[in-house]
């Protein structure tokens, strides 16, 4: 027989109505939700989702909207997601702009027309003040990653790009380099320009020469930083010691503009990369490069998600996560 609430009440050491209302996402002691989550993971047990919808006239679904459901960025963050809103009892259906070409502003239709009970937004471009504006205008939850326009009126998660470029420019200079290119992503990304700004705050800080010749514009993939790699190698050949690119898409692909230029990395010229993507680790150097913590994006805006069903006085918040530095063996002190 398939295990029941009251199986999973006497499995938590609690009562049938505390696992119910965690189920139908109100507020339980930390301790007691800790013990139901571990009770339905043991029993293996999947509530009635029929008899809940009609119980607490709700879908019990939450809407998850990506721009690219490919994305590797997007698949790390909403499998988080997932895992926490299950333990809730809520679904997850997935929506991918790329397959139907909506807007993110259409999605919003969903709430008014009762197809989910919350919105989560993931996309890491630019996003409109009309979006932003029709957001809070809605009385129904709705989290973002990604980029919130600036707005301090919406609830949101995102990675702290700033610091993270910032962070990637101390190092290089702790360890004794003073030249430093830089291989920008595209401009319809809200993270190049955050990247941007961190870059050419730490310049000014370390009073480092901003030269405008070591910066190059690409579009993420590694060809665009094969192709940027090569205009730098044009433009300047040896004068910068030090190349940070803004992801690791880009720095594979400069890399490998580098070895066929005849250049070898690190000894020719350091090179660090951003994010921290799984081949970072295999290309040969070992990049240098920022984790970012994509398990724990996904996890806060599931948990943001789960507070705002259950009360609507919740604050606006903006969750900034700081990148972890991954030092490999892409970079050369010169000190």
């Amino acid at each position: 027989m398939n295990p029941t609430i009251k199986d999973v009440a006497k499995q938590a050491n609690t009562s049938k109505s505390t696992v119910s209302r965690f189920l139908n996402g109100q507020r339980v002691k930390k301790k007691t939700e800790e013990a139901i989550v571990q009770a339905i993971k043991e029993l293996n047990y999947h509530p009635n989702m029929n008899a809940r919808r009609l119980a607490s006239s709700r879908t019990l679904n939450i809407g998850i909207v990506v721009d690219d459901i490919s994305n590797y960025f997007y698949s790390t963050i909403i499998s988080e997601i997932e895992v926490i809103t299950n333990q809730h009892g809520y679904q997850c259906v997935f929506f991918s702009r790329k397959s139907n070409k909506k807007q993110e502003k259409e999605y919003l239709n969903m709430l008014y027309e009762g197809e989910v009970d919350g919105l989560i937004m993931v996309s890491f471009y630019k996003r409109d003040e009309d979006l932003i504006a029709a957001i809070q205008e809605i009385p129904y939850p709705i989290i973002l990653i990604g980029d919130d326009a600036g707005c301090k009126e919406v609830h949101s998660v995102d990675v702290d790009n700033y610091s993270g470029t910032y962070e990637l420019v101390e190092y290089l200079h702790q360890i004794g380099h003073r030249n430093i290119a830089y291989i920008a992503g595209p401009d319809t990304a809200a993270a190049t320009h955050q990247r941007m700004a961190g870059y050419r705050a730490a310049l000014q800080t370390l009073s480092i020469e901003f030269r405008p010749e070591w910066i190059v514009s690409s579009n993420w993939s590694k060809e665009g930083g094969y192709e940027a790699m090569m205009q730098l190698l044009e433009r300047e050949r040896r004068g910068f010691t030090a190349v940070i690119a803004s992801n690791d898409e880009m720095a594979i692909g400069a890399l490998r503009a580098a070895n066929d230029r005849g250049f070898h990395v690190p000894q020719d010229f350091s090179l660090i990369g951003f994010d921290d993507i799984p081949m970072s680790a295999w290309v040969n150097p070992g990049l240098t490069t920022a984790n970012q913590p994509l398990h724990q994006i996904g996890r806060r805006a599931a948990e943001m998600m789960m507070e705002l069903l259950k009360t609507s006085e919740m604050k606006y918040q903006r969750h900034l996560f700081k990148t972890n530095m991954v030092i490999r063996q892409s970079c050369r002190s010169l000190v």
